[in-house]
């Protein structure tokens, strides 16, 4: 087996955006028992309620903090050499999964809004498409759309 020297056109790795909100929400839950509490002490009838309140609303922050951490497992690496392209996605349920095509047999399909905001990503090829950073902002989308296309025609001009 012999190594590769060369580095490719283009490389990144594509992760999910990071979501403050849990971290809210736990302080949103802390300063409603803080305040709330005297309330609570105050008008007994309200305990079982507000209990049962609280207890729903921190179930369901512990839901949403496990599967923003699964979340935050997933990524996409895309690498383009000026012969070869290569998609690997791995998400929290599955191994990896590892695509290659010829730069020359694939097309970049940009979706886009009515505001021409780019809405998704596509890398089109003879047997189908595979969605490009489908976990990105559009402000993400729009700039690894551009430095990717720049990179496979560069790709594509050498071949």
């Amino acid at each position: 087996m012999q190594a590769t020297t060369t580095t490719p056109l283009f490389a990144a790795t594509l992760r999910p955006g990071r979501s403050y909100g849990t971290a809210g929400g736990w302080l949103g839950l802390v300063l409603a028992g803080i305040v709330g509490a005297p309330l609570l002490i105050a008008i007994p009838q309200f305990v079982l309620p507000g209990l049962l309140a609280f207890g729903l609303a921190g179930g369901g922050l512990a839901a949403f903090s496990m599967r923003q951490a699964r979340k935050g497992r997933q990524y996409q690496q895309v690498n383009l050499w000026p012969d070869q392209l290569e998609v690997v996605d791995v998400s929290s349920r599955q191994s990896r999964v590892m695509q290659r095509f010829v730069p020359s047999q694939v097309r970049l399909r940009l979706v886009r809004d009515h505001f021409e905001r780019t809405e998704a990503i596509f890398l089109s090829h003879e047997k189908g498409e595979v969605e490009l950073g489908q976990f990105l902002s559009r402000d993400e989308k729009a700039s690894f759309a551009r430095a990717f296309g720049t990179a496979l025609r560069q790709a594509r001009r050498g071949a």
